[in-house]
């Protein structure tokens, strides 16, 4: 550049601007010939992009969700409400505060994560393979897919809601019903009240007084062959018999002592009872095995039965005590299952899921009409930004900045 054209281009840029471009006044039309001007750019952008958004919304693939309803039992609802009850006035303050200080939740709350535990993914993912349906190599990656595409709930009426996103609608409502089968499965496997809490117990304990009377009657079956001794006197029998049921009865006061242990306090009278009565049992037992006592034919000593016969007395004793102690559980695990039954957790369906009749994703409607309009919004943008430009470059003081930019650039010299 010329020193002749550096002064001319920094008198134009120092020179106001009115004196070198007077712009128009502004007109309401104005931006309605902006658009008509640049109006095969704003319709091609919006038409082809209607067109790229139809072509993506007929290959997105379709899903259909499908949505059952359980009511789930309300038991602990009533507990929460007896002990707010029993607060007097201080209820109010608490149903104010959510309940939180004491501990008091939906119990809706359980039953939804029971929904969403790995368990029931897990059965779920077997049944229907989901692992093939999802293209999953992982069970870890089918649980987060399985998770995505279900929605589980509970509303403020206590009614628990479970919905399933998938490509077939007859699996998608065969999963949300799945999910129920699932739930019951995992209720009944579960010690959630205190009779199946006792219901566990005595099928523990009645597994393994069946485990040891089958080795008791194994152990009496091999003295039986080696000693081929097979039946006592009256006198023997009366004495076995005796020592058999009072020591039945002292093993079952030991379990009923353990089981309210482990749901009253020291000072229950119940649990004082059965502690006084274990200790008169165990004492009649002691007695009984010293033969101390009346002189009855139960109060021989056992160690002045024949010799030929004392092994023989005791395994058959054993099988006895055994056979009794089996009697005794096996009645209080009915019992327990009973009372169980009675205070079940039942879970009822109010809306069975059905094969959904439409999709529910994607929408295509609503998708075309986002992205044209969207588009037609780039088009006016666009054509804006075009005129501005436009209109920029003829500006005479925008030519005498673009000059000098262009001067410092290249040359480096100060002007």
């Amino acid at each position: 550049m010329t020193p002749q054209e550096q002064l001319e281009t920094r008198r134009l840029v120092q020179a106001p601007q009115d004196s070198v471009y007077e712009p128009e006044g502004k007109h309401f039309i104005e931006p309605l010939i902006v658009m008509a001007k640049h109006k095969v750019l704003i319709l091609g952008t919006t038409v082809g992009a209607a067109l790229l958004s139809i072509v993506i919304a007929l290959l997105l693939p379709q899903y259909f969700t499908a949505e059952a309803k359980l009511l789930p039992p309300q038991q602990s609802q009533s507990m929460a409400s007896a002990m707010m009850s029993q607060l007097g006035q201080l209820a109010p303050l608490l149903q104010a505060a959510g309940g939180k200080d004491l501990g008091i939740r939906n119990p809706n709350d359980m039953y939804v994560a029971m929904l969403k535990s790995r368990t029931v993914a897990d059965a779920l993912i077997d049944r229907f393979s989901l692992m093939n349906v999802y293209h999953k190599k992982l069970r870890e990656e089918a649980r987060r897919r399985l998770e995505d595409l279900t929605q589980i709930a509970a509303g403020k009426d206590g009614i628990i809601s479970v919905s399933v996103d998938d490509r077939s609608p007859g699996r998608a409502a065969e999963m949300a019903n799945a999910y129920i089968d699932e739930l019951e499965k995992l209720t009944r496997t579960l010690a959630i009240t205190d009779a199946g809490k006792r219901r566990i117990f005595f099928e523990r304990e009645v597994k393994d007084a069946n485990d040891e009377l089958a080795t008791a009657e194994s152990q009496l079956k091999q003295t039986e062959e080696s000693t081929g001794i097979i039946a006592l006197d009256s006198q023997a029998k009366v004495m076995l018999q005796a020592y058999a049921d009072l020591r039945a009865q002292v093993a079952m006061k030991q379990v009923e002592l353990q089981s309210m242990r482990a749901f009253a306090t020291p000072e229950n009278p119940d649990l004082i009872r059965v502690q006084q009565e274990l200790a008169a049992l165990q004492t009649q037992l002691s007695r009984f095995e010293r033969g101390q006592g009346t002189h009855s034919p139960t109060d021989l000593a056992l160690e002045k039965v024949p010799g030929a016969g004392l092994e023989y007395v005791r395994k058959l004793r054993e099988v006895k005590y055994r056979e009794t102690l089996f009697e005794l559980l096996a009645k209080q695990y009915e019992a327990a299952r009973i009372d169980e039954a009675r205070d079940a957790s039942v879970i009822q369906v109010m809306d069975k899921a059905i094969a959904p009749e439409k999709r529910s994703w994607p929408k295509r409607g609503l998708f075309i009409l986002a992205v044209t309009l969207f588009a037609l919004l780039l088009g006016i943008l666009l054509a804006y930004l075009t005129e501005g430009l436009k209109r920029t470059k003829e500006d005479p003081h925008f030519a005498a900045k673009w000059h000098l930019l262009k001067a410092y650039l290249w040359s480096g010299s100060k002007l």
